[in-house]
Formats: structure tokens, C-alpha cells, sequence
């Protein structure tokens, strides 16, 4: 019995993913390609591998089996491929990372361009996605998050600025008409335009100064989904809709144009610049150690 790695390399990739098409998401490949794979795949192993229905795609129990052990064999191959590369004059591949839009935004623009350039084999490709994933069951390299949401086992290596801050703005006309807040309790009296994680979770709006921590779950006329449709949020604010509360960089160019003014600046809250996080249990791919490097140099650390 002969199975073809690309089929085997198919099956993983959907039965981690849940489906075909998040699979092919994922991959960069076709959900009729790999459902074609996994029939081949099927047809020579003579056991069915996937219960498939209109909603979701389950490992029956031959194909939990196989899974268990496939993983960990293909990630070595893998590796063991991938070895060849500390052979060439430079690293040749696949980056894939899992990143929340605002590293995308605020962090990668700054790196990526450049990085490019130095490494014109490497081929990058960017995830966007808020919630906190298993990077190795999201057919990724590795990711970036804030540090409250990195798993032990990571091996955490700091990326772009290392503080920054949330921040409140409002479009001039708005406070011309509603006032303009003196204290963080009078944003219950607002509109306020709120976020969403896919979670469902909705962050709370925080402030501090001088030792004085006001936590605040404010009301207003707009919901988005963090990171996807914040620009929407912040296009509202500008139209005057209401307040707006994010990253400070993501608002600085409405800031600086007087677009937006700064709202209760002194109450701003600073937390730790995000990470570049990676499983410590495997040998790290040459794309993924050129990457690493980079953001090590001085240029960008």
C-alpha cells in the first residue's frame, strides 16, 4: 500500500482545518483539489477517513488514528526538507503567519517591505485572524500576539514597538455638540463606538492615572468586529458619530490631521509591544529563522 504524500499532506490540512474550503483558505489550494485528494486517498487506504455533511468535516475514528500519527511524521519531513536550505547562499521557501489585523497595520507595514527585499526567495504569506489559534494546526509558521494571550510552551521574541497605547478620540464636531469628557465616568453619558472579538467577548474600555484605574463597559450606536471592520468604526468617529477607543497608532494620522481630537490623553493606558511566537518543540524552518533574525536587527528591535 503506497499512499501519495500530497494526499496525506491534503488529509491533515482538512481534517485540522474542519472543512475544505478553510482548508484551501489556509493553503492557498482549491477545496475541489483537496477533496479530490482525499478520495484518491481514501480509494487506495479502502476506509473512509472524513464523515463529511453540509456543515463540518469530522475524522471518523480510522482517520483520528491516522491523524495522531501523521502530524508529527509530516513535520518532520518537513524539517528534515527543510534542512537543505542551510545548504543555499540564502533561505527559500514558505513564511506563513498568523497575525491580528493590527499587527498588519501597525507592525508588518514597517517590516515586511524591506525584509522582502533582503530575502527575495522567501515567500511570505499573512493570516489575519483575532482569535488566539494553534499555529501549527492553522498550517502556520508562527504568529503574533500580546503576551496575555501566548500559550507556555511558545517561544515568545518581541516584535515592533515595545509599548504602546490605547487611546480615545473624537471628531471635533462631535465634542463641539456632546462636550468634551473630563473624567473617564462621563463616558457613560456618550456614544461610544464599540469592539467585538469574534469570541464574542466585547474588551472592556480601561484608564489609569495616577494609581487610579477606571474600568468602564460604555454604550453606543455602533458594534464592529475588532480588526476586520475597525476602519469602520473609526470612520464613524470621524463623522462624528461618537468616541472611539484603540490603538493609539491606529488613530495618530486623524490625530495629526485634526480628523480626530484627543479625548482624556492623561488617562491613556500603556501595555507591552506584541510577539513573533513559535513552537519550541520543533526545528525551526529557514523562512521562519530569517524572519526571526530580522526583527532582531537593530533596525527593528
Amino acid at each position: 500500500m503506497k499512499a501519495d504524500l500530497g494526499d496525506l499532506n491534503a488529509f491533515v490540512a482538512v481534517a485540522r482545518a474542519g472543512g475544505f474550503r478553510e482548508a484551501a483558505r489556509l493553503h492557498g489550494s482549491s477545496a475541489s483539489g483537496l477533496s479530490e485528494a482525499i478520495r484518491r486517498l481514501e480509494a487506495e487506504l479502502g476506509v473512509r477517513l472524513l464523515n463529511r455533511t453540509t456543515r463540518s468535516v469530522v475524522p471518523t475514528e480510522a482517520g483520528q488514528g491516522l491523524l495522531a500519527r501523521l502530524g508529527p511524521a509530516l513535520s518532520e519531513v518537513e524539517a528534515s526538507l527543510d534542512a537543505v536550505n542551510s545548504f543555499r547562499d540564502r533561505p527559500a521557501g514558505t513564511l506563513r503567519l498568523n497575525v491580528p489585523v493590527s499587527a498588519s497595520r501597525l507592525v508588518l507595514k514597517h517590516i515586511v517591505p524591506p525584509f522582502l527585499a533582503a530575502y527575495p526567495d522567501i515567500r511570505l504569506e499573512v493570516i489575519g485572524e483575532e482569535s488566539f489559534v494553534d499555529v501549527l494546526a492553522a498550517g502556520c509558521d508562527a504568529g503574533i500576539r500580546y503576551d496575555d494571550k501566548l500559550e507556555q510552551d511558545m517561544i515568545a521574541v518581541p516584535i515592533g514597538p515595545r509599548v504602546q497605547r490605547s487611546a480615545l478620540a473624537a471628531a471635533p464636531s462631535y465634542l463641539a455638540r456632546r462636550g468634551r469628557p473630563k473624567h473617564p465616568s462621563e463616558l457613560l453619558g456618550h456614544a461610544c463606538l464599540r469592539g467585538r472579538f469574534p469570541s464574542g467577548a466585547m474588551p472592556p474600555w480601561e484608564f489609569e492615572r495616577d494609581g487610579e484605574l477606571v474600568r468602564l463597559e460604555p454604550t453606543g450606536p455602533l458594534i464592529v468586529s475588532i480588526g476586520t471592520t475597525t476602519d469602520l468604526a473609526v470612520d464613524a468617529a470621524i463623522a462624528g458619530s461618537g468616541l472611539i477607543y484603540i490603538f493609539e497608532d491606529w488613530l495618530r494620522p486623524w490625530m495629526d490631521s485634526g480628523a480626530l481630537e484627543p479625548v482624556l490623553e492623561s488617562w491613556w493606558p500603556s501595555f507591552s509591544g506584541p510577539f513573533l511566537y513559535y513552537p519550541g518543540r520543533r526545528l525551526v524552518p529557514a523562512p521562519l529563522r530569517a524572519f526571526i533574525d530580522f526583527v532582531k536587527t537593530p533596525a527593528f528591535s
